[in-house]
């Protein structure tokens, strides 16, 4: 799919509530919270600011980017309905211009998988330049299967090329919400700079 037509549908898809957007922070970052002291957190996709407003809650200082223009006028008066303080603009995750680190975490709810291969190495490029040492990459992706269009979800050889670069420290594999598709969340460490 062209990417000027992805922003667009992507963008449209703000008009109504989209199938992903369920207002409700997953488990598996209200557990990461727990364990954690607050810092600095990038939503990476950010869609309508939900866990923009769960991490600013818990004290961290945070950054939402999404590349729909909607979803962050969304996220916009999410965040101010919460009364929270949070920075957020319409970003592309293959750039991040104007993003500035060190972020103990990334976070990101589906926005690495639905990226094309073309654009995955430029988003880990700048996920190395933002995150902090030791920062952590909370990740939730649909995994590659024949239901899947060519391109999209997370192979194994992506996942191997992935721990080679940061450590992977956990992995829960499950479904999406409708048991159609495989999924996994994971979480991984940046490495010490050598």
């Amino acid at each position: 799919m062209p990417d000027l037509f992805r922003r667009l549908l992507f963008h449209y898809w703000y008009f109504r509530r989209p199938p992903w957007d369920t207002g409700v922070s997953p488990p598996e970052l209200l557990e990461f919270i727990a364990e954690h002291p607050p810092g600095r957190a990038i939503d990476i996709g950010c869609g309508t600011g939900t866990n923009v407003v769960t991490l600013a809650r818990a004290g961290w200082q945070v950054t939402g980017v999404d590349f729909a223009p909607r979803a962050i006028k969304l996220a916009r008066q999410r965040v101010d309905q919460a009364g929270i303080q949070a920075e957020l603009s319409v970003r592309d995750a293959t750039k991040l211009k104007g993003i500035e680190g060190p972020f103990e975490l990334a976070f990101d709810q589906g926005c690495f998988h639905a990226i094309p291969q073309a654009g995955r190495e430029q988003y880990l490029e700048q996920l190395d330049r933002i995150l902090a040492p030791h920062g952590f990459w909370l990740m939730y992706g649909f995994l590659r299967s024949d239901a899947l269009r060519a391109g999209s979800g997370l192979g194994e050889a992506e996942l191997s090329r992935i721990a080679a670069q940061l450590t992977l420290l956990t992995r829960r594999d499950g479904f999406d919400k409708s048991g159609e598709s495989t999924s996994a969340w994971f979480l991984f460490q940046k490495r010490e700079p050598a």
